[in-house]
Parts: C-alpha cells; sequence; structure tokens
C-alpha cells in the first residue's frame, strides 16, 4: 500500500496544482487529506492563487482516492463545494500489516494530546505546518509540513507512505525526515 499526504493547501490553487501533480507521478492508490483544504483562516496571510472553489474543483476530480479530515479552518460551507466527506475530526486507517495510522488535523489531537493508541500506531497530523517523521516512545508521530504555507524557513513538503516508511518530501524531491514503522 502507498499512501500520499497532504495537509494545510488552505485555498491555494497552485500548491494544490503541484500537489495533485506529484500524487499522480507518486502511483499511490490514496491521498491523505489532514485539513485546512480550502480556506485560509484568520491567522494565515491570503495565500499565493487563493481560489477556494477552484481548489474544491481540482480535488473532486480524485474523490473516489481521497481519505480527509477537517482542519480548524474547515467548515460546512467548505463540505457543500467537496464531493468527499471531509468534516470528520479523525478517520482511522488500518494496514496490511494491521498497524494502524490515526489520522487528524492536529488541533484535537497531536503529538501531546494523543487518542488511545497501541505500540508502534501512528498519528499523522497537520497543522503546525512543520514536517515530523519520528518515534516518540511507542507512538509514530508523522507531519508532512504544509504545501502552502511551511514554517521555520522550510520548503512546501507532503508525506509519502512506501514500504513501511514514512517520508517528508518537498517539492523538489529531497527527503526533509523519514522514519520507518516497525
Amino acid at each position: 500500500m502507498k499512501l500520499f499526504f497532504a495537509s494545510d493547501l488552505h485555498g491555494s490553487l497552485p500548491a494544490t496544482q503541484r500537489t495533485l501533480a506529484l500524487f499522480a507521478q507518486s502511483g499511490a492508490q490514496s491521498l491523505v487529506l489532514l485539513g485546512d483544504l480550502l480556506n485560509h483562516g484568520p491567522r494565515n496571510p491570503i495565500p499565493e492563487g487563493y481560489n477556494p472553489p477552484e481548489v474544491a474543483s481540482l480535488l473532486n476530480q480524485q474523490a473516489d482516492k481521497i481519505i480527509a479530515v477537517r482542519g480548524n479552518c474547515d467548515s460546512e460551507v467548505d463540505q457543500m463545494l467537496l464531493n468527499f466527506p471531509m468534516m470528520s475530526d479523525y478517520a482511522w486507517v488500518l494496514l496490511e500489516s494491521g498497524q494502524r495510522l490515526f489520522l487528524t488535523h492536529g488541533h484535537l489531537y497531536n503529538q501531546n494530546k494523543q487518542p488511545p493508541l497501541r505500540e508502534n500506531d501512528v498519528i499523522a497530523h497537520g497543522h503546525t505546518h512543520v514536517p515530523v517523521a519520528e518515534k516518540i516512545d511507542q507512538t509514530i508521530i508523522f507531519n508532512p509540513g504544509s504545501v502552502t504555507f511551511p514554517r521555520n524557513g522550510l520548503p512546501a513538503s507532503y508525506g509519502l507512505l512506501e514500504n513501511d516508511k514514512l517520508s517528508v518530501i518537498t517539492f523538489d524531491g529531497e527527503t526533509l525526515v523519514a522514519t520507518c514503522l516497525a
């Protein structure tokens, strides 16, 4: 199973176009969107190419491949534009190995406030716009960073789960951080 992760698109058409092109090139079966899809939110500037309706249209073309969760900037109005569910605060993905991925945006559950997890479960979230791929105690923390508003001077990035390895990769193809699932 190969999964592609993206978070914090915030309605940026150029970032979404690049993300979807990389998703297509990756050969991943599913696009996991970790929230904040269409709106920039009150704490962020208006992103380059801000066009939520067109971002929604592009995402809808991949609706059958998308697993999405709600971010703190997502609303019921956003859901009206999207042809895939994205209003859940979290979702679980069960890997072929039996390992579980807990998908969330990060404003409700995160590294510091975790749901009940088993050893080697993964909590995948966005929200901080800072990439992470590491095992902390008995849990794997994974954050693909942000495709629109990366922080800490880092470039835009996305995540990939392939061959039991979680990686955060820049739009230029550089691996920022990675960790193995076991």
